[in-house]
Order: structure tokens, then sequence, then C-alpha cells
């Protein structure tokens, strides 16, 4: 369990939760406390963390929220309470964050398997073949649940023992708070910039964090959209015949479950937008103009949370769509190459029938035939073959010429 107190401006490491009700009690500053504890401290020993974020917050947290809260499956959801809201966010894993950083980095991946985005931990097969040109990060990409229980004055996340994003917003705050204080200054168009400020709710660092969290799912598209760039290349290659059906075929159904993460995402987003807008009309109606306010910041930075998951979700869907074209036109292509292909067969046929026919004729076992016994007739049936085929191929080549014309 790590924690971090926050006020006006400045990021205060704390070393309990004793002292994280210390400093909310007793600092006429503070503003919030961030408790950012791994599932598997809560699933070992939920009525002990339970009890002591209660000690914390003052409000119980409800059994249900807490069986979803350790859940490694649960969805991205949305629910409220009269003390706190719970958003459930489904991340990309640190593995996955891993591997996209690496294939991000590599300027020409080599070949391996073939993608598999999952929200699930199933193993993927070694002796499976794909397409070439294959990016080693779409090998596994894996998703797990990260949970955000948001009260007043206290921020609770539940998420995985590894998270880089995570870890990489802890960091930045800890830098934050030890380094000097930005002054205000003046940008090259005469306006006033501010160094970089902590946040001030709770809310507004959920926010951050789930930011964080989609941005590194928008940094999926590169690598996504070179390995569907190799593989319609690869369909549209006239000397070399597709073989990775299978992981074409997987691409699409993980991808359609991207989409399903992604419309998930964006429903729990929306609702939780929507319980701060009836919430913000409620204050407004008391006369708490100063919240209000900050309730609109807090919709922005909503609105620009869900703009990115909508960016991914629309980039998955064009991946999707740009495969099925791809495949389209793949099977055209090899239409159409078959069709050349019977359009000679058929060509060549049409031309030696007569010359079957005039063989089949000189072949019947009659006393008297007409060149039979002449000492040119073996010679005069040639010329006659030729010819046929002569004519044949002279009206072929009319009507192509007429065709294209």
């Amino acid at each position: 369990m790590q924690l971090l107190g926050f006020s006006a401006s400045q990021v205060h490491p704390l070393a309990s939760l004793d002292e994280a009700r210390d400093f909310l009690a007793g600092n006429a500053a503070a503003r919030f406390v961030w408790v950012d504890t791994p599932i598997e401290e809560v699933s070992t020993a939920a009525a002990a963390w339970r009890d002591s974020v209660q000690a914390l917050t003052g409000a119980p947290v409800l059994d249900l929220h807490l069986i979803d809260a350790t859940n490694p499956s649960h969805p991205s959801y949305f629910d409220t309470t009269h003390a706190y809201d719970m958003v459930i966010f489904r991340k990309l894993t640190f593995e996955t964050s891993r591997l996209i950083a690496e294939a991000g980095d590599a300027a020409a991946p080599p070949a391996a398997a073939g993608p598999r985005l999952s929200t699930g931990t199933g193993a993927i097969p070694k002796a499976r073949r794909y397409a070439p040109g294959f990016l080693p990060a779409l090998a596994k990409i894996d998703t797990q649940p990260v949970t955000f229980l948001v009260f007043d004055n206290v921020l609770l996340t539940v998420r995985p023992a590894q998270s880089r994003t995570i870890d990489q917003v802890r960091q930045r705050l800890l830098d934050l708070c030890q380094a000097p204080r930005q002054p205000t200054r003046p940008n090259g168009n005469g306006a006033l910039v501010h160094g970089i400020r902590p946040p001030t709710r709770p809310e507004d660092m959920m926010l951050r964090l789930l930011n964080a969290m989609v941005d590194r799912y928008l940094d999926l598209r590169a690598p996504l959209t070179r390995q569907l760039d190799r593989w319609q290349r690869a369909l549209l290659n006239s000397r070399r015949s597709f073989s990775s059906w299978e992981g074409l075929l997987d691409a699409r159904i993980e991808l359609r479950r991207l989409e399903h993460l992604c419309e998930e995402q964006r429903d729990a987003l929306q609702e939780f937008r929507d319980s701060l807008l009836d919430n913000s009309y409620s204050n407004e109606s008391e006369g708490q103009a100063d919240t209000a306010g900050r309730d609109e910041a807090l919709l922005v930075r909503i609105n620009d949370v869900m703009e990115h998951i909508s960016r991914v979700l629309a980039h998955a869907r064009r991946l999707e769509d740009s495969i099925e074209s791809a495949v389209q036109i793949h099977f055209s292509a090899v239409a159409h190459r078959t069709n050349r292909t019977m359009r000679t067969l058929t060509l060549i046929t049409a031309l030696f029938m007569p010359l079957t026919l005039i063989t089949g004729i000189f072949g019947m076992n009659f006393d008297r035939m007409p060149w039979l016994r002449e000492p040119q007739g073996f010679w005069w049936s040639i010329g006659l073959m030729g010819a046929v085929v002569v004519v044949l191929a002279a009206v072929w080549a009319l009507g192509r010429r007429l065709e294209q014309s």
C-alpha cells in the first residue's frame, strides 16, 4: 500500500493510514489522500483492509463492491453510493505495455507469432504459424481491471501488482514534490504559463490516471497498423499464396473484443459524467458556485478522456474494416487470376477442337476417303488445320480489340 497526500500546491508522501488520517485532520491546506493498494493485499485480507479504509474515510465499502474490486475478469463499470463513487476501468497489463513500447522503438521487427488481443490471461500456442513480418508486441495483449473508489477527500485504487502507468504517474507526482516550485512565466504570446500543478480533488486524480491508461491504448495503434499493412501486402502478393488465415481470423476476433472493451470503458465514464452533472446541478441550485466551477473543469477532462477512448474505438473499427476489405480484395484478385487461367484454357480448347475433329474424320476406317491415297494428302490436312487455327486466333484477337475499345 502506497499513500500520497495532496495539499493546495504540494504532494506529501505518507507512511501509513494513521499518518494519512492525521494529514487530513491537522492540515488546513490538505485536499485529499490517494491510497494505492495492490489487489493481492485486498484479496488476502479483505476485512482488515475495509476496516482500515473505513477508519480513514468514515464510510464502509460495500461487500459487493469489494468483491468487484478483487475480481480480475470484471468489465469496465460505474456505480455510486451516498458516500463514494466506484469506477472499474480495464487497462493494459504491465507486460503488454512493455511489449508495445518495445515494438514502437523497434525499427525492423522480426517475424514471430500472430496477434492476439485478449481480455483474459490464456497462454498463446508457440507452434502456430502466422503471416510474415509480425510484431512480437502483438503476440499477447491482455487487460486487467483497476478499481477507483472516489470519496470526498480520499481516492482508493485497487490495481494489479505491476502497473507501469500508475507507477509512472506516482513517480511524476513525487518528482513534482521534490522539485522547486516553478514560477509563473509568460510564453511567446504574452500569456501566463504556470508550472505543473498537483490534482486538487480525488476525481481529478482519477481522471489523470485514466488519461494515462487510455494513452497506452493510443500507443497500440501504430504496431497494429503496421501489422495490418504487412498482412495486406501478403494478401495481395500474387507470387506467394497467403496461408495465415488462422492468425488473420484471430486478429479480427480480437479487434472486435477491443471494440467491446472500449465501449464498456466509454459507457462507464459516461455514467460517471452523468453523475457529476447531477451533482453540479445540485450545487448550482444550492448556490455553491465555486464547486460548480470545479465540476465544469472535471467535465472538460472527462470529455477529453472519452474522446481518446473514442479514437481507439474508431481505430479498431477501421482496422477491422480494413481486414475485411483486404480479404475481399484478395479473393477478387484470386478470382481474377482464375478467370485469366480459365480464359487461356478455353482459348486452347477452342483452337484444338476443330483439329481434333479433322483428325477424327481422317481416322475413320472407310475404304474410300478424300486425300486418303493422295501423295500430298498429309500436308493438305496439316495446312487445313493450320488455317483453322489462324482463322480462330484472328477472330479471337478481333473480339478482344473490340472489347477493349
